[in-house]
């Protein structure tokens, strides 16, 4: 419960979505989240000003595996292969979140916020975000006639974070709406 009230009442997180709002409405966007390791905690913060849904699509928590794959369609092979928390995994929730809302934007979050799940190789505080875009590519010869054949675009992002459980979540919402502006502007 106190990271709901953590995320809900920073006027900085606010300022953020208020600056994201304002910019994917400029652009006449939309956007969704996929989250693992925040709980919807994005979403949550993402829809706390009124008119959010003027841009604010679709929030998902696939907290588990098994979600991952049923509602983004991550395949199952590559969160063996890779992890969970995995910039292949991010990147495919994020594509996965753009293609089921049928948005503009995506940005997923999955990590290890621990106390506890921590490895050597992926710390407490690892987390990747990925971020998904639709765009559209010029009309060349060879596309279908009548129009520009719609590009997804996407990257991803390892951040390495300090503190206890809340403090990586909130810091997590931080940086994600910080991302999620510089894409839309």
């Amino acid at each position: 419960m106190a990271d709901a009230a953590l995320i809900a009442f920073d006027d900085s997180l606010l300022v953020r979505v208020n600056t994201l709002g304002d910019a994917l409405r400029a652009r006449g966007w939309r956007l969704a989240t996929a989250e693992s390791c925040t709980g919807g905690l994005l979403a949550g913060t993402c829809t706390a000003p009124a008119g959010a849904s003027d841009w604010f699509a679709a929030g998902l928590v696939t907290y588990a595996n098994d979600a991952k794959s049923s509602l983004l369609g991550v395949p199952d092979a590559l969160i063996a292969a890779h992890g969970a928390v995995s910039s292949e995994v991010a990147d495919a929730m994020a594509r996965g979140a753009l293609a089921h809302a049928g948005v503009q934007l995506a940005l997923s979050v999955t990590g290890i916020a621990g106390p506890g799940g921590g490895s050597s190789a992926k710390p407490v505080g690892t987390v990747w975000l990925g971020l998904a875009w639709m765009h559209a590519r010029e009309t060349q010869e060879g596309l279908p006639a009548g129009g520009e054949a719609p590009l997804v675009g996407s990257r991803t992002e390892r951040l390495t974070l300090d503190g206890d459980r809340a403090a990586i979540r909130a810091q997590t919402v931080a940086i994600a709406l910080d991302r999620l502006i510089a894409a839309a502007s």
